[in-house]
């Protein structure tokens, strides 16, 4: 490969913490931080790293290009299965190339809305989808979390606000069989009291995570913070039944 050819190959493709991502539109938070630190949101994978093993199966919503998907794919092994479902088709195409492009046989990815029926809708009656380059208002196919049919699942990650309540009123046998772990980021003062209870009202204790967007020692060493203060309000929860304490986070 000749030194044009690969100075634009590179330029193709960005080297984070969890593998190669394709390049795409830095006006998305998750890609300027993929571009910029060459990972996303890493104190949410530092809460979940105690919590994932090996031969675990795994739901993500969301995919914010795969930032996450890449590690949960490692984390989980060979044996294990990690599915993610993201809506829109560009940024659904540019899941699957990254999962392509690092060889992740043990992910499933599903061009769908996760939410409490089955159909089709606009992008624009979606609440909480985020707005992408390239996105116009075409339909996006519906479907629940209990119609994946999973086997096994240890963990639902929900990475899209707004659509908590909607991702739960689909998933009550899923839960009620599997009992997984639950993370999400909540929607905001107007609605997070409803979604917190939502997860209590299946037999789940809940802790907040506060995770800051910008990480002092992430993986490109870059200390120029694009996020000053800027947090998620996310959730943790457990059935209460398990052993699970998320010391010495705020019980909510």
């Amino acid at each position: 490969m000749n030194n044009a050819i690969s100075q634009e190959h590179n330029q193709r493709l960005w080297h984070t913490r969890y593998g190669l991502v394709t390049a795409v539109p830095t006006e998305n938070p998750a890609a300027r931080s993929l571009q910029l630190y060459g990972e996303w949101a890493e104190q949410e994978i530092d809460l979940l790293s105690g919590a994932i093993q090996e031969g675990h199966t795994v739901l993500e919503f969301g995919a914010d290009y795969g930032a996450h998907t890449l590690w949960l794919a490692q984390a989980v092994g060979e044996k294990g299965q990690v599915h993610v479902a993201e809506p829109a088709r560009i940024p659904f195409q540019l899941l699957c190339a990254n999962v392509a492009i690092n060889g992740l046989p043990n992910v499933y990815t599903h061009a769908r809305w996760l939410g409490g029926s089955k159909g089709q809708l606009p992008m624009s009656a979606l609440s909480g989808r985020p707005v992408h380059r390239g996105d116009s208002d075409e339909a996006v196919r519906l479907t629940t979390v209990d119609d994946l049919e999973l086997e096994a699942l240890h963990l639902i990650k929900m990475n899209v606000p707004g659509a908590l309540l909607d991702l739960l009123a689909g998933a009550t046998e899923t839960i009620r069989k599997h009992r997984p772990l639950l993370y999400a980021r909540l929607t905001g003062i107007e609605r997070a009291e409803a979604e917190v209870q939502a997860i209590k009202d299946l037999g789940y204790r809940c802790w907040s995570h506060a995770p800051y967007l910008f990480n002092r020692d992430n993986h490109a060493g870059n200390k120029s913070n694009v996020f000053p203060g800027c947090v998620f309000q996310n959730v943790i929860a457990a059935p209460v039944e398990s052993r699970y304490e998320f010391d010495p986070r705020r019980e909510l």
